[in-house]
């Protein structure tokens, strides 16, 4: 079956430890040491991680292993940026690598600061681009049905 790469609104704690690279202990892990990062659980307890549970997963995993802070350091880092936005740390402001793109978009990608603050006139814009990808992708599937 072809891969439409489709966001989806909840992923588990495997997929998000595939799409992340970091072990699911270290997931659960971390959900220990940084307040933000919460997921949901369904009715069964499994975790359901949302696309800003995974952005801010990110954001975390390159403070650690990229950019080398300790656990304390990564957490002040985050209170930081909450204080500088007068409220919690919101994790669709913070901007990552696209995670459902190809190879060569995503070096495009890790040239750039992969964690810039959008506005919200930008994540309006992605929101389209989503609404429009989906879009397409049912209007496909439309016409392969009919």
């Amino acid at each position: 079956m072809k891969d439409f790469n489709i966001k989806k609104l909840y992923y588990s704690i495997s997929e998000v430890s595939k799409i992340t690279e970091v072990e699911q202990y270290v997931l659960r892990f971390w959900e220990s040491e940084f307040e933000q990062l919460k997921p949901q659980k369904n009715r069964a307890g499994n975790r359901i991680y949302t696309n800003k549970d995974i952005k801010l997963i990110m954001f975390i995993k390159s403070l650690l292993r990229e950019k080398k802070y300790t656990i304390e350091g990564a957490k002040q880092v985050l209170a930081d940026f909450a204080k500088s936005k007068n409220t919690k740390l919101d994790p669709a402001e913070i901007k990552e690598p696209n995670l459902f793109q190809g190879d060569e978009e995503s070096d495009a990608a890790d040239e750039r600061d992969d964690f810039e603050i959008e506005d919200e006139d930008d994540e309006r814009a992605l929101l389209y681009e989503d609404l429009e990808e989906i879009r397409g992708f049912l209007t496909d599937m439309l016409k392969r049905l009919g």
